[in-house]
């Protein structure tokens, strides 16, 4: 008995180390000292970074951003992003910014916590100056070395009092390149 107790925490070990070496070797997508772009859908709410457009009674409504991020350990990504926004009823634009972290459990799903703001015309003529902290959780499909669709949900809280969306739940589909 205690040589089939032996063999087994010995295959055990070994089968531990080996994986382990594995993972140091592969450098996976989430790994330390990688980078990583993003580009997400967004909502037409005021400081998105993400991707959004919207046309109505020959009203426009876009926004462009992109997100970046350096692994600092394995699964942990300190992100910044940047976006730009414009509405064409009145001639307005919004610049917003995005500064947070990004996790991966288990390496394949991201939990996000970061702070999102804005400024520019829009905010001007609104009269509002909004500043969200977000938090959010999806999954990671790893389409290849370099390629990740992320679908998930995000749920934002003002930490303005004069802002009029306290909470804005947002359905996201992100889209990152991991090199």
């Amino acid at each position: 008995m205690k040589k089939i107790i032996l063999t087994v925490a010995a295959v055990f070990a070994f089968g531990v180390a080996n994986a382990q070496d594995k993972k140091e070797s592969a450098g996976g997508q989430t790994s330390e000292g990688k980078w990583l772009i993003e580009a997400n859908t967004g909502n037409a709410m005021l400081g998105t970074t993400g991707f959004y457009f919207a046309s109505q009674d020959g009203e426009s409504t876009m926004n462009l951003g992109l997100d970046g991020g350096y692994f600092i350990m394995d699964d942990l990504a300190i992100k910044a992003g940047l976006g730009y926004g414009s509405n064409s009823a009145n001639s307005t634009s919004s610049f917003s910014y995005r500064l947070g972290a990004k996790y991966y459990v288990e390496s394949m799903i991201p939990v996000t916590l970061d702070l999102t703001g804005a400024s520019g015309d829009a905010v001007e003529i609104a009269n509002e100056t909004p500043m969200w902290l977000g938090i959010g959780a999806g999954y990671a499909w790893f389409l290849g070395e370099n390629v990740s669709i992320e679908p998930g949900l995000r749920y934002n809280h003002s930490l303005n009092e004069n802002y009029t969306d306290k909470a804005v739940i947002q359905f996201n589909i992100g889209f990152a390149l991991h090199f």
